[in-house]
């Protein structure tokens, strides 16, 4: 009979997994635990570290003890990173003009038509486009021919009207003095006194006909009424011109002097009436487009009597000598009306002062190169400065340049600050090398954002390094 088969050997138990598994984990939990702990001990010595190991860091060269006392002091903001480089001004007396800026538009004090007074044709035009001409200087003529006839004729009716007032007059005498002797009628005396008062009207009528006549002859020479520069001619001699024609003969503009008009703001007004009232001669000055270049200096003349009010603003007038004729009429410039001067006011640069929610205030600058936010009061403002009525002294520094990024109590450098900072860590650098020799062996050069300091410890390490191997020659 088959035998029935063996019992199999009973198979060995399993390795227990499970504490293996826990003291892994337990392993890896002390693993992380201890790195973050290392982490957090790293931070706190780099948020924490004294002011040398600052210095090593910021840049400056260490060795030994000797390079703790090259240290940069502590950073911009008090931690972290470096002083930051800003711009700065010292707060001084000066004199803060008050000006009214505004466009002007240069205006003529005078711009004429010449148009004849009396009809005829033109025989002579003697001036040139363009030529500047004085009051009084003859500009054309007409042909005077007839206007003389006129006046001869009229000369003529005078004299015969005059002889027959004289014949009126000696017959009147010797009427009266047959009255007297009662040798002729009254009515006939009181006739003639009449007859010789007639021919006195009649006398002065060909008196003024004469004059009339007379004045009509000298209208043929057409003179300039004012002084000034003459335009574009639009006649020519030969042609006929009426009395009164539109065109006229020439266009005459006075140049020298000149006005520009400009408008004042109605908030302004008071001040200038006061200054105005006051005898005050207040300067203006004419700018070109560009505000580069001054074209003219004159003084104000007057005001309009209205405010404009869609613009509100007044009207106002400067006159300017302009004898060079600079200014040209209805040209556009930019004007400069100085109201006063505010004397040895306190005053910054326009980019110093600075806006807050609290008011306006600056960052002063210390002998330390801390800067201090301070309130202030501003008070006048000019094209570059500003004055400051209170909070600040003359004499005191303040940013202008990189406040964006300050805080109150940042230390701060300036651009002159910078190589000298760089030349002081080369210096320091290069003399602890020379001074290490063998003992100390070669220098070691911090990396720092200072390409001075550098540059210096590594000079001094060169330096110390031949030094030493020289004196291990001599000795051998």
């Amino acid at each position: 009979m088959d035998q029935p088969p063996a019992a199999l050997p009973p198979a060995p138990a399993a390795a227990p997994s499970a504490p293996i598994a826990t003291s892994r984990r337990w392993l890896g939990a002390a693993i992380a635990l201890l790195a973050l702990i290392a982490i957090g001990a790293l931070a706190w010595y780099l948020t924490h570290r004294p002011p040398a190991a600052a210095g090593r860091f910021a840049g400056a060269p260490a060795s030994g003890a000797s390079g703790a006392s090259g240290a940069v002091g502590p950073v911009a903001g008090g931690r972290g990173g470096p002083p930051s480089t800003v711009g700065v001004a010292t707060a001084r007396h000066a004199d803060i003009p008050v000006i009214i800026e505004a466009l002007g538009t240069v205006t003529s004090a005078a711009s004429v038509i010449v148009t004849p007074q009396v009809s005829g044709v033109i025989t002579q035009v003697l001036y040139q486009e363009g030529q500047l001409v004085k009051k009084g200087q003859v500009l054309a003529t007409i042909d005077p021919q007839p206007f003389q006839a006129a006046l001869d004729q009229a000369i003529g009716a005078r004299m015969r009207d005059t002889a027959q007032l004289d014949a009126a007059r000696q017959q009147l005498d010797r009427y009266q003095v047959l009255l007297k002797q009662d040798s002729i009628a009254g009515q006939t005396v009181d006739t003639q006194a009449a007859l010789a008062k007639q021919l006195i009207g009649t006398v002065a009528v060909d008196r003024a006909n004469e004059d009339s006549a007379r004045l009509n002859l000298q209208w043929t020479r057409i003179v300039a009424p004012v002084t000034g520069r003459v335009g574009l001619r639009p006649i020519d001699a030969g042609n006929f011109i009426a009395a009164g024609n539109a065109s006229g003969v020439a266009t005459i503009t006075q140049v020298s002097p000149i006005d520009v008009a400009f408008s004042i703001p109605q908030e302004r007004v008071p001040e200038v009436q006061q200054r105005i009232a006051a005898g005050a001669a207040l300067p203006v000055a004419a700018w070109d487009s560009a505000r580069t270049r001054q074209l003219e200096a004159g003084s104000f003349l007057t005001l309009d009597n209205q405010i404009d009010t869609q613009t509100g603003t007044v009207k106002a007038k400067a006159r300017f000598s302009n004898e060079t004729g600079t200014l040209f009429p209805n040209q556009f410039v930019n004007v400069r009306l100085l109201l006063r001067t505010v004397d040895a006011a306190v005053v910054v640069p326009v980019t110093a002062l600075r806006h807050g929610p609290n008011g306006d205030y600056v960052y002063v600058v210390s002998a330390e190169r801390v800067v201090a936010l301070r309130p202030v009061t501003a008070g006048l403002s000019g094209v570059d400065d500003v004055a400051i009525t209170s909070g600040l002294q003359a004499g005191e520094q303040v940013v202008t340049e990189g406040g964006d990024r300050l805080k109150d109590g940042a230390r701060v450098q300036t651009s002159a600050d910078r190589p000298a900072a760089g030349a002081s860590a080369a210096r320091d650098g290069g003399g602890r090398l020379r001074r290490g020799g063998a003992a100390s062996g070669a220098g070691v050069a911090a990396s720092s954002g200072s390409s001075g300091g550098a540059a210096g410890g590594a000079s001094g390490a060169h330096l110390g390094g031949r030094r030493a191997s020289d004196a291990a020659a001599a000795g051998s």
